[in-house]
């Protein structure tokens, strides 16, 4: 029962807004030593962890390549690409963003996409430049908007289209616990198809969602021309 305590320690943690990775480091350091553990066994399980898990930082290689990039005019150029395509409105790209996301993580392909890789230096940009195209300079409630948005299509995209594809590491890990701990027999075809109905009722709720930003996007603009034309009174 004490080793929930390391629980609060991530919740008092993020609620102090202090660095994630302190705050996780701390509550597993919290949870060995309340387990018994010596520091030796907290340090080696820390070290197996990592080993074990080292592919999930792969993605920080790509980093250095997207900011040269960016230096040289990414944004810029999707921002000018997306000028050009009077079709897609905010919403319209954002909804269509979130689309492929969902089909290529749910055939395994995670890696397409993502905050680092996509969603900042391309989506984004592109969706800001689509809004600035209809409402011109956005004031920053409007900005902040489409950021969160940006960021929640290709969240929602992934988390439930990722367990569609029997091999992903998190049915897997499911599969493992549930066999080991319960001495069931769980097979991932049956987790994979019973995420399919999950997967769809998310794309249509968020998708939704993703599509009637544009009104809000209106309502925004209206509020912001309201309060221009008071300040100018």
């Amino acid at each position: 029962m004490w080793v929930l305590l390391a629980i609060a320690v991530v919740v008092v943690g993020f609620a102090l807004r202090i660095n994630s990775m302190l705050v996780v480091t701390a509550a597993g350091i919290v949870a060995g030593l309340i387990g018994g553990l010596s520091p030796v066994k907290i340090l080696d399980a820390f070290g197996d962890g990592f080993a074990g898990s080292r592919s999930v930082t792969v993605f920080i290689v790509t980093l250095p390549v997207i900011g040269l990039i960016e230096r040289y005019g990414l944004q810029h150029q999707a921002r000018k690409l997306i000028s050009k395509l009077k079709v897609l409105t905010t919403g319209r790209l954002l909804a269509l963003y979130m689309v492929i996301r969902q089909g290529t993580a749910a055939v395994g392909l995670t890696s397409i996409g993502g905050y680092a890789q996509a969603v900042r230096p391309l989506i984004h940009p592109m969706a800001a430049g689509a809004a600035e195209r209809k409402y011109g300079k956005l004031p920053e409630k409007m900005q902040e908007k489409i950021k969160g948005f940006a960021a929640s299509a290709d969240t929602v995209g992934v988390f439930f289209g990722e367990d569609i594809f029997v091999a992903i590491g998190s049915i897997l890990l499911i599969t493992g616990f549930v066999d080991t701990t319960y001495g069931l027999k769980l097979e991932a075809i049956d987790i994979a198809v019973w995420a399919i109905p999950t997967g769809i009722c998310a794309l249509l709720i968020h998708g939704t969602r993703l599509w009637l930003l544009d009104r809000t996007l209106d309502k925004l603009a209206a509020e912001a021309d309201l309060e221009a034309q008071e300040a100018v009174r």
